[in-house]
């Protein structure tokens, strides 16, 4: 392997390895799977149960024949209430994240001395010097 190769080779794999890339990775995985949840939720649970007040209708067999096309409203209303509480549920997320980083207290900066303390401060370290 060349020496370009080698130094790509080693910029990718510390790319790869910072915490941000692997942080994203492990959100993108609990995201699909957070997705398969709650439109499992949806289908099965909430949409039944709305279909049932509202007359025993089942969405996933809502649909038209428009000539040819097959137009399965149904699928996409569940699709949009699946986002509606996928949404939801982060917005929920980061409200709770935003509250926790406001109840945790800022470190304090160390405070800056009074111009005169600093003037002070340098005049002896010029004393030391001499």
């Amino acid at each position: 392997m060349s020496i370009g190769k080698a130094n790509l080779v080693r910029e990718f794999r510390e790319f790869a390895i910072k915490g941000n890339v692997v942080d994203l990775a492990v959100g993108v995985i609990i995201g699909a799977a957070f997705g398969k949840i709650v439109a499992s939720l949806v289908g099965d649970i909430v949409m039944p149960l709305v279909g049932t007040l509202i007359g025993g209708v089942d969405f996933n067999s809502l649909a038209f024949q428009f000539r040819d096309a097959k137009i399965q409203y149904g699928k996409f209303l569940q699709t949009c209430l699946d986002f509606l509480i996928i949404a939801w549920a982060i917005f929920l997320a980061i409200k709770v994240i935003n509250r926790l980083k406001r109840d945790e207290p800022e470190a304090a900066a160390p405070a800056i001395p009074p111009r005169q303390e600093q003037l002070l401060e340098e005049i002896r370290d010029l004393l030391k010097q001499k």
